[in-house]
C-alpha cells in the first residue's frame, strides 16, 4: 500500500510522527504537512503567495518527508499533483490534537486534507485524538486510526469519500472497540473575549463551549464519551436532494 500522510498541526507535531510509525506496517508512506500549525484552516487554499516546498528529515522511517508552507489543503493538492512520483493507495491526514466531531468537521484542516483525497477518487482517513493536552499519548490513538485504515481497505470500501476517526483519550483495554456513527450536534456557545494589548490596541480572542444537543448513541461525540473509537463515514455531495424538488416549484 502506498500512503499520503498530511495533517493540520505540522509536520513537527506529535500526531502525525507516531501516525506514520504506525502506518509503515501497512506499506510505504509519504508526509506532506504545512511547515507551522494551521489549525482549523478548512479548506482554504493559499493564492495570493507562492508555496514553498522542502525536504525534510522525519523522525519515523517514511520513504520521504515534506514541509509546505501553505495549508493541509495546499499539502495534499500538491502532493498528489506534483510531489508524489505514484498515485497514492489512500491518503490520510492526522492525528489531529483534539476532536474533529460535529461541526467541527467543517473547520479542521485534518479533514480537509482527507477531502482533498477524496475529490480525487481516492479512499481517505482523518485521525484525532479527544485531547488537547500537550503531552497526550498517541499511540494509542495510531493503532486505532490504522486498524480502521487496515479493515477499510482490506475491504476494498469505494473511494471518494472520507472516513472521520475520533479516539477517546483512554488506555488502550479501557476503549470498547469501532462504532460506526454519523455526524452528531452541538451548540457552541461562543464568546469573543475583548482585550487590549500593551499598547492599549483593542483586540478580541475567540473562546467556546460545545453543549451536546443531540445525546443519540450513534453520534459521533456520544459514541466517544462511551468509549468508543468513532467512525463516521463523509462525503464531499453537500447537494440537499430532498430540497430539490420543492425549490424547482418555487423558482418556475
Amino acid at each position: 500500500m502506498y500512503i499520503l500522510l498530511c495533517n493540520d498541526d505540522g509536520i513537527n507535531a506529535p500526531g502525525i510522527v507516531a501516525l506514520a510509525d504506525a502506518l509503515g506496517t501497512l506499506g510505504q508512506v509519504t508526509v506532506v504537512a504545512p511547515d507551522i500549525e494551521r489549525s482549523a484552516a478548512s479548506n482554504s487554499l493559499t493564492l495570493s503567495q507562492p508555496l514553498r516546498v522542502r525536504e525534510v528529515g522525519f523522525p519515523a522511517k517514511v520513504e520521504k518527508a515534506f514541509a509546505v508552507s501553505g495549508t493541509p489543503a495546499d499539502c495534499a493538492k500538491i502532493a498528489l499533483a506534483n510531489l508524489l512520483e505514484t498515485r497514492p493507495d489512500v491518503v490520510v491526514s492526522g492525528i489531529n490534537r483534539g476532536p474533529n466531531m460535529c461541526v467541527d468537521i467543517f473547520y479542521s484542516g485534518t479533514v480537509a486534507a482527507a477531502f482533498e483525497g477524496a475529490f480525487k477518487g481516492l479512499p481517505a482517513f482523518a485521525v484525532s485524538l479527544d485531547s488537547y493536552h500537550s503531552d497526550a499519548d498517541y499511540s494509542i490513538a495510531a493503532k486505532w486510526g490504522v486498524e480502521c485504515v487496515r479493515r477499510l481497505m482490506a475491504a476494498q470500501v469505494k473511494g471518494g469519500r472520507v472516513f472521520n476517526i475520533n479516539v477517546p483519550d483512554l488506555p488502550d483495554e479501557n476503549i470498547k472497540g469501532i462504532k460506526v456513527t454519523r455526524a452528531g450536534k452541538v451548540d457552541y456557545r461562543e464568546a469573543y473575549d475583548h482585550r487590549r494589548d500593551p499598547n492599549g490596541k483593542s483586540y478580541y480572542w475567540i473562546q467556546g463551549w460545545p453543549e451536546v444537543v443531540d445525546n443519540s448513541p450513534e453520534c459521533d461525540i456520544v459514541a466517544v464519551k462511551n468509549g468508543f473509537v468513532s467512525l463516521t463515514p463523509l462525503q464531499p455531495e453537500l447537494t440537499d436532494f430532498s430540497a430539490m424538488e420543492g425549490l424547482a416549484g418555487v423558482v418556475k
